[in-house]
């Protein structure tokens, strides 16, 4: 599969994408609902076939090149969807070349050190794929939202000075824009749920038995601060999305949808990134002929 296979992805995604430098109304500029041309799941089920083929291609691509690494940043509301995305969406790559790591509560070992450490710890090699289930962007969102997590990081004086939620952005735009300049590649899809829909899958999650662990009450509490938090979300889209690590607002009222989206944007970075299989040199080329010709030599006669 080449670039021929990826193109409908850039024309997709391109609603989606949040231009670098825009100041972004959440509740204005992006409807949880929208589905584009697509009206129905059965409407969508081509193309997100199509997007999970071409991931695995690109995935295999990417692990035998070993010059690139790609950090999956998935971001949302309590029940946007993230677990589901990362079962649906990267059901067809190799789970050797991909880790997960989901960011709850940080311990006490990791606020001893600098907030981004703990992300740190698990970017990808080269070659691998890296999924955060919630990311470095809590400590913009949650931490913004209840402020009296900072005296949890230990933070000196002169680090909570006003103007600390405009630091920690460049502080991040920095650390994503040195990745990508030495080649990891870092791809931001914003969960995009209205609260409503999330009503409704918690009721779903106190109805239904199999859900129940799922559930928690402490999610319900944090309805409370809705507002607080889609002024939160505005603001990282506004001053985080970048050239070389933009936005996408996933809407996600229609899980079928947002995972279309997603492998979408997934699809459009892998094949950017250009990853090709290594052509043996001409040493290499007489090493495998020589195996092959060994290898039929041994056939039964």
């Amino acid at each position: 599969m080449g670039n021929a296979k990826a193109g409908w992805t850039a024309d997709f995604i391109e609603p989606l994408r949040v231009p670098p430098g825009t100041k972004v109304r959440l509740a204005e500029d992006f409807d949880p609902g929208w589905s584009g041309d697509l009206r129905a799941k059965k409407d969508g089920q081509d193309l997100l076939a199509r997007g999970v083929a071409l991931m695995a291609d690109c995935q295999q691509r990417l692990a035998a090149q070993e010059t690139h690494g790609v950090v999956v940043v998935l971001q949302g509301i309590d029940a946007a969807g993230k677990d589901g995305m990362v079962r649906h969406v990267m059901s067809g790559m190799n789970p050797q070349g991909v880790g997960v790591s989901a960011f709850k509560v940080p311990s006490a070992e990791e606020l001893r050190h600098d907030y981004l450490w703990r992300y740190a710890q698990r970017l990808p090699a080269r070659g691998q794929i890296a999924i955060f289930n919630r990311s470095h962007y809590e400590e913009v969102l949650v931490v913004r939202v209840h402020p009296e997590n900072l005296d949890r990081q230990r933070l000196p004086g002169d680090a909570r000075r006003p103007g600390i939620w405009r630091r920690r952005y460049q502080e991040i735009n920095n650390w994503e824009r040195h990745l990508d300049r030495n080649g990891f590649r870092v791809v931001k899809l914003f969960l995009n749920l209205s609260k409503e829909e999330q009503r409704q899958r918690f009721l779903q999650r106190i109805e239904r038995r199999d859900k129940n662990w799922k559930f928690s009450a402490a999610d319900v509490s944090e309805r409370e601060y809705w507002d607080d938090y889609q002024r939160a979300f505005s603001r990282m889209l506004s001053h985080t999305s970048t050239p070389w690590a933009p936005w996408y607002v996933i809407p996600a009222d229609h899980k079928w949808f947002a995972r279309i989206s997603a492998a979408a944007v997934i699809a459009h970075t892998l094949t950017g990134i250009g990853s090709r299989y290594p052509e043996p040199d001409a040493q290499e080329q007489q090493r495998l002929q020589a195996a092959r010709a060994g290898l039929e030599a041994e056939a039964p006669r």
